[in-house]
């Protein structure tokens, strides 16, 4: 039944993925990859959220399973951050390929941790 939480987290979150880059790419004229970089900032505050709730104890597992793995494994994406940094680098705009690697890391990173501050602060 685990795989069936999965499976159904992920049909969510993929298309939610594709809707929510467009989304955000139609409102900005640039190069830069704000789609991706705003789904996987949302997902990782999702997932931080998530995991302080379960430190909490009102995660249960398989809430875990179908937002977790899931949801946030569909919408976040580490692949498409890599090509499109890459992208940026081979058509000669190495500052934003830069801004890209340099900015996803913290503000990736800051997302999740907020998410469980959020949580433990919410639920702890």
């Amino acid at each position: 039944m685990n795989w069936l939480l999965v499976l159904i987290g992920g049909a969510v979150g993929a298309p939610l993925r594709y809707l929510a880059d467009r989304a955000v790419q139609a409102r900005h004229a640039s190069l830069f990859p704000w789609g991706t970089f705003t789904v996987n900032a949302a997902g990782s505050l999702l997932l931080g959220t998530l995991t302080g709730a379960a430190a909490s104890g009102a995660a249960p597992p398989e809430m875990r399973l179908l937002l977790g793995t899931g949801l946030c494994g569909a919408l976040t994406t580490y692949s498409t951050f890599s090509y499109e940094t890459l992208r940026l680098a081979e058509r000669g705009h190495p500052l934003a390929a830069a801004a890209n690697a340099l900015g996803s890391l913290p503000i990736g990173l800051g997302a999740v941790w907020a998410g469980a501050a959020l949580a433990e602060g919410l639920l702890g």
